[in-house]
């Protein structure tokens, strides 16, 4: 499984990702939280499993599914320049990737090179 979210303002940034990549993200199963999960599945048709919203939790929720080991990659297009209010769940995610040692994208260079370390993994 695959975690997609993004911030509101990275959200059209993180749907044009995908939609590069959609042979590659058409092979996995996708959780995403709220909003950017409707986004994905409203522009793209991919089926998108949607928790939460991130200030509601869905950042922890995600980050719970990392620990239980179910999802193996992260896609998170943070917005660098805006301050969240739910910045201590932000941080938790992040955390437990690398506790996890769970591979993380937080921008269109690294998710490229994520893109493609688990394409050469795979294949």
């Amino acid at each position: 499984m695959i975690a997609l979210i993004a911030h509101d303002r990275k959200k059209q940034e993180l749907v044009d990702f995908v939609r590069g990549h959609l042979d590659f993200f058409r092979e996995h199963d996708l959780v995403a939280t709220g909003s950017t999960g409707a986004l994905v599945n409203q522009e793209l048709g991919l089926h998108v499993e949607r928790v939460a919203h991130g200030p509601y939790g869905g950042d922890l929720l995600i980050g719970g599914r990392v620990a239980e080991g179910v999802v193996k990659a992260v896609f998170f297009f943070r917005d660098p320049l805006t301050a969240q209010p739910h910045e201590p769940d932000v941080s938790a995610l992040l955390r437990v990737c690398d506790v996890h040692h769970v591979p993380l994208a937080t921008n269109v260079g690294s998710a490229t090179m994520l893109v493609a370390g688990l394409r050469a993994q795979a294949g």
